[in-house]
């Protein structure tokens, strides 16, 4: 009887444990294969404990390369992404004006919308229009698929917003710039930066719209994909492993730094 108040008490919190290791487990086998010595092309089955792979993670031609060039494309279409999210975000909020509604909805579009749909209808424009396909075709993709994902987020945000603290700087005598850069934008810059991560993470990860639309360049997913048609380097969950890392300890800094501003006003 015992346990099963213990189990009733804890049912939440086992449930959402439980949850969180099953999203996990691929983070913790590519990390366990990282670590993989195999024994012919595919690194699929464990054979033993090496770390070659670990002291020269762009041991594999071309990876390190696909891998910068996605970084890079990832970094641009986030920054574009959210700029024009912000702005469209902001006005759709703040502001009254004809079809708002239509626009209001449409900004859904890309995100209901299957992505072979949207990457066939780019290439179909990028065709007609005459473009070379490769980073500059690959760049405006990504910026209109991030695009309703960075609104979504900013949008939340600034409708959550409490306007009398604009109206309070108002009354103090700040001017419209100075309102918005002191009061506005700080307390909008955490749906900010959140629609900037979702951006660059959709950017570097996506290989539909990029496979249709990159001509003959070649990002990291896409070299990922081409690789697993010859053998999986080890390398690539070296590259899987550090950028899982990397985001964990992103995560963790903006907590600490989230829960000491919480104990400075407390």
């Amino acid at each position: 009887m015992a346990f099963v108040n213990w189990l009733k008490r804890n049912l939440v919190v086992i449930a959402g444990l439980l949850t969180l290791g099953y999203l996990l487990l691929p983070n913790v086998v590519v990390m366990v294969f990282s670590f993989n010595k195999p024994k012919g092309r595919f690194n699929y089955q464990w054979q033993e404990f090496s770390t070659d792979a670990w002291k020269d993670p762009c041991g594999v031609a071309d990876m390190c390369g696909s891998l910068a060039l996605s970084l890079q494309i990832a970094v641009w279409a986030m920054i574009g992404a959210t700029l024009l999210g912000t702005m469209i975000a902001f006005a759709l909020v703040r502001y009254r004006f004809r079809a708002r509604g239509v626009v209001n909805s449409l900004i859904f579009l890309p995100m209901a919308m299957p992505e072979v749909v949207m990457a066939a209808s780019l290439l179909t424009l990028f065709l007609n229009m005459g473009a070379q396909l490769g980073f500059w075709t690959i760049l405006i993709a990504h910026i209109m698929f991030c695009l309703s994902f960075v609104v979504v987020a900013v949008k939340a945000r600034v409708m959550s917003m409490d306007p009398r603290l604009e109206q309070a700087a108002q009354d103090l005598y700040a001017g419209p710039f100075q309102t918005f850069l002191r009061v506005t934008l700080p307390i909008a810059a955490p749906g900010i930066a959140a629609g900037a991560l979702l951006a660059f993470a959709l950017s570097f990860d996506d290989f539909i719209i990029t496979n249709f639309n990159s001509g003959s360049t070649v990002t990291f997913p896409m070299f990922v994909w081409g690789a697993a048609q010859r053998g999986t380097p080890v390398q690539i969950n070296v590259i899987g492993t550090a950028m899982s890392v990397i985001a964990v300890l992103c995560v963790v800094i903006a907590m600490v730094i989230s829960n000491r501003r919480t104990r400075q006003k407390a």
